[in-house]
């Protein structure tokens, strides 16, 4: 299957994509956030970000280490690759 892999440090995604992926996302918006070391350290809360899909989309833009990780687009649609076994079904 043809695909685009994107480093996300590298080139991190903008608002437009960000909003892209939030539009199409089977799962809750507030999952594309990872509750690691890095959210605990810079003091973040867990609850602020459930359903609100603007405050998602600006930690991520603030700190892209924080985008859960992979997300695969395709058709319109987005989902996160965690766990790994939900790919294949995705891109069947």
């Amino acid at each position: 299957m043809e695909h685009e892999v994107i480093l996300y440090i590298k080139t991190p995604p903008d608002r437009g994509v960000l909003e892209l992926i939030v539009e199409g996302l089977e799962d809750p918006v507030e999952d594309l956030v990872r509750k690691d070391s890095k959210f605990k350290k810079l003091a973040l809360d867990p609850a602020h970000y459930i359903g609100k899909a603007e405050a998602v989309i600006e930690i991520l833009l603030k700190h892209k280490q924080l985008l859960q990780r992979p997300v695969l687009l395709k058709g319109g649609k987005a989902i996160i690759g965690r766990p790994k076994d939900r790919v294949y079904g995705f891109l069947a």
